[in-house]
């Protein structure tokens, strides 16, 4: 995995339970469990919830292709179509980038189960924004500092 660390403590990406499995510079790779966090009231994994896995293999993706120190990722616009139902398991996101440009990028992201049957396709556009002055100096409990680091 890269060097990219990311503190996710108190945020979605650890209320959903979303786990980084491989960052390179080619694709990313994240699963998310299903479970009732994930589900909607029909008992089947909430759209939602998949969009979130999307956007955060995306921009996950996107930061590590950029100057972190100055620069920041932010969701720009995603969308999804949601193929097949999953009721419990494991769901995987792959995403790979199809534009790497220096102010946009945009990633496939194909969520699949654990047969590799697809469950949802999503395309995302993630936003290179310079980060605020204010912004650089890294605060307690982002990259680089004690806990909450994605895995």
């Amino acid at each position: 995995m890269s060097e990219l660390q990311v503190s996710t403590r108190g945020t979605i990406v650890d209320a959903l339970g979303i786990r980084l499995v491989e960052v390179t510079p080619e694709r990313v790779v994240a699963t998310m469990p299903v479970h009732d966090a994930t589900r909607q009231p029909y008992g089947i994994l909430h759209g939602g919830a998949s969009v979130v896995l999307a956007e955060t293999v995306a921009s996950v993706g996107t930061a590590n292709l950029i100057d972190r120190e100055t620069q920041a990722a932010v969701g720009l616009e995603i969308n999804a179509n949601h193929i097949r139902a999953k009721r419990d398991g494991v769901v995987t996101a792959i995403g790979v980038p199809l534009h790497r440009g220096r102010t946009t990028m945009v990633w496939d992201i194909r969520i699949q189960d654990e047969e590799g049957r697809l469950i949802c396709v999503s395309r995302c556009t993630v936003a290179v924004i310079s980060r605020k002055p204010e912004e650089i100096a890294p605060a307690q409990g982002e990259a680089g500092q004690q806990g909450g680091d994605v895995k």
